[in-house]
């Protein structure tokens, strides 16, 4: 019994058990959301359950390591993660329209999915660095760190994933002192560069945007999504119609259903009372990592657990936003609910850091 008590033990001594429960109520609603909406092929959610294992496996691996040590990846994934932009763009599978995956001969990559991490593990080593003598110029440095990444992904194009990086860059930054004058200022700037950002961006970005203006101008092509989930949405009510019943779903009206519109799905089975408790466990997420983040010890830890908190907020907004209407379909998945591979291990690395952050908080101040 000792034997199996230290195993126990040792299992999950570096594991934060209030993220771990909270994570653990979001992948319930998201497996069950994930079998309804793809209830024709329900392998998809026994693939998605073999996704959550790995990325326990890998957020339980993470967790392991202090924040010292998850300080030396930060420069050679950084690097890495760039050439393979780079690559993506001159070798890159086109698939769509879209230029954002690299062939290993016996699987396939998204490079992009890397910077999700990668960005603010490297501009938390680099403001960790110049901790004592931090200027404007770190952080225009910080800036042009996060450009280039940024640039190569909107580039593919794929301005859902390149919003995601580019904000968990911009939270380093901000946690890392950022000056409100600055912040303010560079809000002045991008309102001003608006009308040259609308040129610059596809056509397809631009319908997008059009479209959430007023879906009814194109009902049966770009606007269809928006509609679909809007319906979806509202005819939940206030119980909703309960799990397997959504008709939206059902009768396949909801796009994308089991990915970025999952939460469509989750909305009309489990109606406003279900969303309500739904926001209300990201809240929960949010508040416990902003709770590891102002007990970290070192400035590294720090900027980086409140980017990856700040990411987690990023996700759950975006995602939602843009299935009720209010934001533009850029195709962000729900966290931990939306079925995916590649993202989802992405999320419980970030989950993994926050872990130890957590855990070795103790053994850094020594």
């Amino acid at each position: 019994m000792e034997i199996l008590y230290r195993i126990r033990s040792r299992l999950v001594s570096n594991l934060d058990m209030p993220l771990l429960g909270i994570t653990a109520l979001l992948m319930l609603a998201g497996l069950a959301t994930v079998f309804s909406a793809t209830y024709d092929a329900n392998n998809r959610a026994l693939s998605q359950l073999v996704n959550m294992a790995v990325g326990l496996a890998v957020m339980w691996g993470v967790a392991q390591f202090p924040p010292q040590k998850l300080m030396r990846f930060a420069v050679p994934l950084y690097v890495v993660g760039v050439i393979l932009l780079v690559l993506v763009f001159l070798v890159g599978i086109k698939v769509n329209g879209a230029r954002r995956w690299l062939s290993l001969g016996f699987m396939r990559i998204q490079p992009s999915e890397i910077l999700k991490i990668a960005m603010p593990l490297m501009l938390a080593w680099y403001f960790q660095k110049y901790e004592a003598a931090l200027k404007l110029r770190h952080y225009c440095v910080a800036g042009l760190l996060l450009i280039v990444p940024f640039g190569l992904i909107a580039k593919q194009p794929d301005l859902g994933t390149a919003i995601l990086v580019g904000a968990a860059g911009f939270y380093v930054i901000f946690f890392a002192g950022l000056p409100w004058k600055v912040i303010i200022g560079m809000i002045t700037a991008g309102a001003g560069a608006a009308p040259f950002v609308w040129t610059v961006l596809h056509d397809y970005q631009r319908k997008r945007i059009l479209t959430l203006i007023d879906p009814s101008t194109d009902p049966l092509g770009s606007g269809y999504h928006i509609i679909q989930s809007t319906i979806a949405i509202g005819s939940g009510g206030i119980f909703g119609k309960g799990w397997l019943e959504g008709t939206q779903t059902h009768l396949e009206f909801i796009p994308e259903r089991h990915t970025d519109f999952i939460f469509a799905v989750f909305s009309e089975e489990r109606g406003l009372i279900g969303c309500t408790i739904l926001a209300i466990l990201y809240l929960l997420l949010i508040a416990r990592g902003l709770m590891i983040t102002a007990n970290a010890s070192t400035l590294f830890a720090r900027v980086l657990g409140g980017s990856i908190t700040l990411s987690f907020f990023t996700y759950a907004f975006v995602n939602m936003g843009m299935v009720s209407g209010i934001l533009p379909v850029v195709g962000v998945p729900l966290p931990f609910m939306s079925y995916g591979g590649t993202a989802l291990v992405t999320l419980f690395l970030g989950l993994g850091i926050l872990m130890s952050i957590q855990s070795h908080r103790m053994l850094v101040k020594k």
